[in-house]
C-alpha cells in the first residue's frame, strides 16, 4: 500500500502511526528511510553554499574596509581641512560611513540583479556548453537528475542581502573611526 501525504517531513510519523493501528504483521518504510541520505546530502550542501556565500560577502566587506582605509590615507589633507573648518569627528565619521554603506548597497543590488539574471539563463547556458563541448555534465547513470534545477527562494535571497548590507555597514566603522581621529595640525604640517 502506498500513501501520499501532504507534509513530506511527517511521513515517518504517519507510517509509524499506521503500523501501530494495523498490528504486528505489517511493516512499512517512508521516503526518509529509502531516500533520506540523499535528502540529508542536499540539505548539507545547501548549508555549505550558505557558508560559502557568507565567506564571499566577508571577503567583499574586507575589500570595502581596505578601499576605505586607502581613501582615508589619501584624503587626510582634505579631512584635516574639513576639521579646521569646524567639522566634528562625528561629521567625518558620517562621511565615511555613508560612502562605505553606499558602496555596500550598490554592490549588493548589482549582485542581486546579476544573480537573478544568471538564474534565468543558467539552464540554457548549461545546455549550450553541453552541445558545444559534446559532454553531459549531469549523467543519468551517476546523478538522479539530468538537468540543473533552479529555485529562487525569496527567504534565501533576503538573508544574503541582509547579511551583505550588515557586513558592508560594519566594514565602514573602522575606516570611519580612523578618519575621525585625524589631527589637522599633524597632517597640515607636512603639506
Amino acid at each position: 500500500m502506498r500513501v501520499k501525504v501532504d507534509d513530506l517531513y511527517s511521513a515517518r510519523e504517519i507510517v509509524w502511526n499506521a503500523l501501530n493501528q494495523l498490528g504486528r504483521n505489517y511493516y512499512g518504510t517512508s521516503w526518509l528511510n529509502t531516500h533520506g541520505n540523499l535528502y540529508q546530502a542536499i540539505h548539507m550542501s545547501k548549508k555549505l553554499v550558505a557558508l560559502l556565500m557568507s565567506l564571499i560577502v566577508a571577503i567583499a566587506a574586507f575589500n570595502v574596509v581596505s578601499t576605505l582605509v586607502m581613501v582615508v590615507v589619501e584624503k587626510q589633507g582634505d579631512i584635516a581641512i574639513l576639521r579646521t573648518y569646524g567639522a566634528s569627528t562625528r561629521d567625518i565619521m558620517a562621511i565615511f560611513m555613508v560612502q562605505g554603506s553606499l558602496i555596500g548597497v550598490i554592490g549588493t543590488m548589482l549582485g542581486l540583479v546579476f544573480g537573478l539574471l544568471l538564474t534565468l539563463v543558467v539552464q540554457p547556458l548549461v545546455r549550450f556548453f553541453e552541445i558545444l563541448f559534446d559532454v553531459q555534465f549531469l549523467k543519468s547513470d551517476v546523478y538522479p537528475l539530468t538537468y540543473l534545477p533552479i529555485e529562487i527562494s525569496p527567504g534565501d535571497i533576503t538573508r544574503v542581502v541582509i547579511t551583505a548590507l550588515v557586513m558592508s555597514f560594519l566594514a565602514t566603522l573602522y575606516p570611519a573611526w580612523r578618519a575621525s581621529r585625524t589631527r589637522p595640525a599633524d597632517v597640515l604640517r607636512y603639506e
